[in-house]
């Protein structure tokens, strides 16, 4: 469908664009004029920097690793798969989104800790303690950013072509061949741009974090937190981190321009 572009926009509807831009705007310019471009590369160089660079790189790529698995069966259920209750599992799926992440990860401490209620079993069965380890953190920013991936996936898959898909079943493929040898190849722009959302969020999270997998440096202390516990004391150090982090998410969003959303140039 071709896009239609209005020569003459209302002047009303473009100043109040204008204002909404220079909302969001106005935060970043801000950051960008106190930064300490001075001392950049000898707070970077911090040992307990680079420990948190550490613990989100691991954190947020085991996350990544994790939506991927989990979430493309997912998306695939819920685009291709009739039953009762769609409806309602799209809605769990997406409340990770709209819940504040303390909140999430209040949830997590109280089914998955050690005594909550399948926590309990996890370190009885297994030996299994999430709370307040790497592992946890792991759970949490998959709890977080799952729903990015799971959109994207899904929504790629209710745009396809069913008749591809179609002729492979009437050819005597099974469903599962299909999927593998069919569906993956077609989707496989928004499996890429879901990862990557996902891992963006993943590397930003904070809330869900510090609640259920803690603060400890070396563990679980990620450049979020790290910027929280700086912008107390050393609140140029704050803005440091805090621009490592726009910069590397400003990167994804540019290399994703057009291909989380449809339309969009």
């Amino acid at each position: 469908m071709r896009k239609r572009v209005v020569s003459k926009p209302p002047v009303l509807l473009v100043i109040i664009a204008a204002l909404a831009l220079g909302l969001l705007a106005l935060p970043l310019i801000g950051m960008l004029q106190r930064m300490p471009w001075s001392t950049l590369g000898e707070v970077l160089g911090e040992s307990s920097v680079a420990d948190a660079i550490r613990v989100s790189a691991i954190v947020s790529v085991a996350a990544t690793c994790l939506c991927v698995v989990l979430g493309l069966p997912l998306a695939w259920v819920l685009a291709r798969v009739e039953f009762r209750g769609r409806r309602v599992v799209r809605a769990l799926v997406l409340l990770p989104m709209v819940l504040p992440p303390v909140v999430g990860g209040t949830a997590l401490l109280f089914a998955l800790g050690r005594r909550g209620l399948f926590g309990q079993w996890l370190d009885d069965w297994f030996g299994i303690t999430l709370p307040f380890t790497t592992g946890g953190a792991v759970v949490a920013a998959t709890f977080v950013s799952l729903p990015f991936f799971v959109i994207a996936v899904e929504s790629a898959l209710n745009q396809l072509d069913h008749t591809y898909e179609e002729t492979a079943s009437s050819l005597g493929a099974t469903p599962l061949r299909t999927f593998r040898a069919v569906t993956l190849p077609m989707v496989r722009p928004a499996i890429f741009a879901g990862a990557a959302l996902s891992w963006a969020r993943a590397l930003g999270e904070f809330g869900a974090t510090i609640t259920f997998a803690g603060d400890s440096p070396g563990r679980t202390r990620s450049l979020p937190l790290e910027i929280f516990i700086a912008l107390e004391t050393q609140p140029e150090r704050a803005l440091v981190l805090s621009f490592l982090l726009v910069a590397v998410s400003l990167v994804v969003l540019i290399g994703l321009r057009g291909r989380w959303i449809g339309g969009i140039r």
